[in-house]
């Protein structure tokens, strides 16, 4: 989420797509490579190229893979961010590489790994969308069903259907860009919110747009999503996810919080983030002044790692790592979640974010397309993540920093991630 706390896409997903759209691409049918992580005080790299993963003509839209290369980008890129801590894992045909830059805790030593634990922002949308598909074909709900069938209270919610939360086409208003929810966030960070106090500041102001007329990521869908499940099943969500997402996938590392708890499990770094979410409610970036002293090392970012989530709730309070991000990315591309109908009908789902721009980034049923890349990336304060996956060319790349925003506004994880897809595929020609 940004520092106005929006569990946001708009400036991430145009970053990345920019960089994997000034790409040429061809199909591949090779298989991934297993990878291994590993961590050591500074920088770590792990990569493998064997006879049996070499570059192949199935596999030419990639560049050669250069463990060197990409790795000087990662910490180039992470350097200048001022994050103090990021893991890449990537995952190609032709290699794999998992690196870690800096430390969890600024002037420590302990060096951050991809198992640590971290906030993983709008990654959790994923979740929550999967499990409410996962009922569509169960046939519990339609994707036509109109909200009111579930809550009478939401505005327009005759005319606003399933399908259009899932793909952030209510109109609904994003309560996150409530002056009420920053002044608060600010003013009491331990604050345990409930759901309902979240739509309330939602319903309280008008739609932006009538139902199916336009595009605004608001995490008032997915929240709404989230308690639609709980009705219909009778059960908390974090069990939903348990039994459904997290045990048939076998991630060890994944976790939704009780709304009561700001824990992390360990191991994990701390979250760090600049100025107040009121100061940069309407851009993210700090005052030019403050991004000067950032630089210079005279303005320090504060440790928002304790923050209670809750306000993110369905749309973005989860918790997982590296690892388990790599799985999750890749199952929900290759069809693990869902039958092969729904799971076709989800990867056909995305459209433009902007109509004007049909070409830059997509978003469908809970899912976003950037450039080859399926996936989603998250932030909120501290913590910024990057999930993507190109079935086409056996791709998996995951990115997380626990600096977020950086100081000039840009999205630490997203924009290394454009860093390297930059290096992954070959120019345009």
């Amino acid at each position: 989420m940004k520092r106005n706390v929006q569990v946001s896409v708009r400036a991430a997903f145009a970053a990345v797509a920019a960089a994997a759209l000034a790409t040429t691409v061809s199909c591949s049918s090779s298989p991934p490579v297993p990878s291994t992580s590993t961590s050591a005080a500074k920088s770590t790299v792990e990569s493998s190229t064997s006879p049996s993963t070499a570059p192949s003509s199935a596999s030419a839209s990639l560049q050669p893979f250069d463990a060197a290369t990409l790795r000087a980008e990662f910490e180039r890129t992470a350097k200048e961010l001022l994050v103090p801590g990021a893991v890449v894992l990537l995952q190609t045909p032709q290699g794999s590489l998992t690196a870690s830059y800096g430390t969890g805790s600024r002037g420590a030593n302990r060096a951050v790994s991809a198992e640590d634990h971290i906030r993983v922002g709008s990654v959790t949308k994923t979740w929550t969308t999967t499990v409410v598909l996962q009922l569509v074909q169960e046939g519990k709900l339609a994707l036509g069903d109109p909200v009111s069938k579930f809550r009478p209270d939401v505005p327009n919610g005759s005319a606003i259907t399933v399908e259009q939360m899932l793909t952030m086409r209510s109109g609904l208003f994003n309560y996150t860009e409530t002056l009420e929810l920053n002044t608060a966030m600010d003013q009491d960070p331990q604050r345990v919110w409930q759901p309902e106090e979240l739509l309330a500041l939602a319903f309280a102001q008008p739609p932006y747009f009538a139902p199916g007329q336009g595009f605004h990521y608001s995490n008032t869908n997915t929240v709404l999503l989230g308690l639609i499940a709980e009705k219909i099943e009778g059960k908390p969500l974090a069990t939903l996810f348990k039994e459904r997402i997290f045990d048939p996938l076998g991630l060890k590392g994944t976790v939704f919080p009780e709304a009561s708890s700001n824990a992390i499990p360990e191991p994990h770094p701390q979250g760090y983030f600049y100025g107040d979410n009121v100061l940069t409610m309407t851009n993210p970036a700090l005052p030019d002044d403050m991004q000067k002293e950032a630089t210079a090392g005279t303005l320090a970012p504060h440790d928002v790692t304790d923050v209670n989530p809750s306000w993110a709730w369905a749309a973005g309070s989860g918790i997982s790592t590296a690892a388990d991000l790599k799985i999750l990315g890749e199952a929900l591309v290759d069809g693990r979640l869902l039958k092969p109908e729904l799971q076709k009908k989800r990867l056909e789902s995305l459209t433009p974010t902007n109509p004007d721009t049909p070409g830059g980034a997509s978003y469908g049923l809970g899912i976003a397309k950037f450039g080859m890349m399926y996936g989603h990336t998250g932030e909120l304060p501290g913590f910024n993540t990057f999930m993507g996956n190109d079935p086409v060319n056996s791709v998996t790349l995951v990115v997380w920093t626990n600096l977020a925003p950086a100081a000039d506004g840009r999205d630490p994880a997203t924009t290394i991630a454009r860093a390297l897809i930059g290096k992954l595929y070959p120019p345009a020609s």
